[in-house]
C-alpha cells in the first residue's frame, strides 16, 4: 500500500479510453442508462466512517438506497454470480462495487472480485464508490488495476460541517471524532480525487444535500471538485433513513434539488438520473432485477445491521 499524502502527483498516460467507456456507463451517461445495465457486487461490508444519514440494513427488500443489500458475497461467489447475470443480461456493461460498506475499507475483497472478472471479461467496465478516506493509500492500485470510473462522496469542504454529518472515522487503527475526524476525511478526499483525475480516471463526486446542514455549501464543493479535475458531480437528495441520526430531517424536495443542480451545472456536468441504488443492484437503472439473482449464499446474516460491523479497522 503506497500513501500519497506527501507526494506530488504527476500526470501520466493510462491505457484505454475512459471517455469511450463512459458511453457505455449508465451512471456517467444519461443516454447509456436506457441501453446498458450495471451490476453491483456486495463484497464490501465493512465501513470506516459513521455517517449520520446512514443506516445500512441487509435484506430490506422494499428499500432502494445505498447500503442496502440482500446478501454479502465473497469474491469467488461474486464471480460466479456475475457469470449467471452476464448470460441473462447481455447488455451488462458495468461491474461496480458500492458497498454495502466502503469499497476501499474492504480493498482485498474489492480488488480480488474485479481481478477475477476482468481476467475472463477484459471488455467489462469496472468502477467503485468510496467515501475517500483511504483514497491516498489505494489510488495507485486503482489506477494500476485499470479502473477508469471512481465515485467519491464529498459532502462539505468545512470540517465543522463535516462534524455534523459524520460521528467519527476510523483511520490507521485510531478513532477520530468531530472536527478532527472530518478534517482527516476531507484532506484525504481532496488528495485522492486530484491524484486519480490527473491519471485519467473519471471521478464523479457525490454530494448528499442536507437541508440546514450543508445545502448552502454545495456550490463551493462543486467548484472545488472541478478544480481537482472531477468529471461530474451528483447532488443527491437526503433519504431520511429510519434508525439514522438524520431520520427526523426533512427529505430534499425535487424542486430545490433541481435548482441546486441548475446552479452547479455552470461549473460542472451534473448527473440528473441517479436512482441512489442498492449495493446489490442489477439491471437498468430504472429496472432493478437484483431479487431475480439472489443466490442464498450470503457470507453474512442478511438481517444483521451494519453498525454492528463497524469495528476498529487496522488500516
Amino acid at each position: 500500500m503506497t500513501c500519497l499524502c506527501n507526494k506530488n502527483p504527476v500526470i501520466c498516460q493510462t491505457a484505454g479510453d475512459p471517455l469511450e467507456q463512459t458511453r457505455r456507463h449508465p451512471c456517467y451517461s444519461r443516454e447509456a442508462h436506457h441501453q446498458y445495465a450495471r451490476m453491483h457486487l456486495p463484497v464490501a461490508p465493512q465501513c470506516n466512517i459513521s455517517c449520520n444519514y446512514c443506516n445500512r440494513k441487509y435484506d430490506c427488500v422494499n428499500e432502494s438506497r445505498p447500503g442496502v443489500t440482500s446478501e454479502i458475497l465473497t469474491p469467488v461467489l461474486a464471480e460466479q454470480k456475475f457469470v449467471v447475470v452476464k448470460e441473462k443480461i447481455p447488455n451488462l456493461s458495468v461491474v461496480g462495487i458500492a458497498g454495502p460498506g466502503d469499497a476501499l475499507a474492504n480493498w482485498d475483497n474489492t480488488r480480488e472480485a474485479i481481478e477475477r472478472i476482468k481476467q475472463s471479461n477484459p471488455e467489462m467496465i469496472f468502477c467503485l464508490s468510496t467515501n475517500g478516506l483511504l483514497l491516498p493509500h489505494y489510488a495507485p492500485e486503482i489506477v494500476e488495476l485499470g479502473i477508469k470510473h471512481v465515485t467519491v462522496t464529498m459532502n462539505t469542504l468545512d470540517p465543522a460541517t463535516g462534524a455534523k454529518i459524520y460521528r467519527h472515522v476510523y483511520y490507521r487503527g485510531e478513532k477520530y471524532a468531530g472536527v478532527e475526524g472530518a478534517r482527516i476525511l476531507l484532506e484525504n478526499q481532496l488528495t485522492g480525487i486530484r491524484y486519480l483525475a490527473q491519471r485519467g480516471v473519471l471521478v464523479k463526486v457525490n454530494i448528499v444535500m442536507i437541508k440546514g446542514i450543508n445545502d448552502r455549501e454545495i456550490p463551493s464543493v462543486v467548484k472545488r471538485a472541478k478544480q481537482l479535475g472531477a468529471f461530474m458531480s451528483n447532488i443527491m437528495p437526503l433519504i431520511p433513513a429510519e434508525g439514522s441520526d438524520f431520520a427526523h430531517l426533512p427529505p430534499t424536495g425535487l424542486q430545490e434539488l433541481n435548482q441546486m443542480r441548475d446552479l452547479c451545472q455552470i461549473d460542472l456536468q451534473q448527473m440528473r438520473h441517479c436512482k441512489q441504488c442498492r449495493a446489490d443492484a442489477i439491471g437498468l437503472l430504472d429496472e432493478d432485477r437484483s431479487r431475480e439473482f439472489y443466490t442464498g449464499q450470503s457470507v453474512q446474516p442478511p438481517t444483521q445491521n451494519s453498525m454492528a460491523m463497524v469495528k476498529r479497522l487496522e488500516i
